[in-house]
């Protein structure tokens, strides 16, 4: 996971541990699973409409939207990027190395 990555779900938690008035994530955290599934939704329906024709720069940032989302409802169930990570790395065929990953660019 990228230091970024780590970086954000440790500010994430730290909204659910120590709610902030003003913090948008307190909110979205303070509001449950049912709207924090309802945003991630809505990122994932404007990431579609992104990549039919809105362009590369829209579709990095509404990606990025859901990464954020995605991020809240982990951090709402107590899991993490690295269980994420390790059910993907679960799917992996045991024929392909990480070194082939690498050399295809796919990670």
């Amino acid at each position: 996971m990228s230091d970024f990555l780590q970086e954000l779900m440790v500010v994430l938690r730290d909204r659910k541990e120590n709610p902030s008035p003003d913090s948008y994530t307190s909110q979205l955290l303070a509001k449950g699973v049912d709207e924090i599934v309802k945003k991630v939704g809505e990122e994932a329906i404007e990431i579609i409409v992104a990549a039919k024709g809105q362009g590369e720069e829209r579709l990095i940032e509404e990606i990025a939207d859901l990464v954020f989302n995605l991020s809240v409802l982990l951090v709402q169930f107590d899991l993490s990027w690295d269980e994420v990570v390790a059910a993907l790395a679960r799917r992996r065929p045991s024929s392909v190395s990480s070194e082939q990953l690498a050399v295809s660019g796919e990670r």
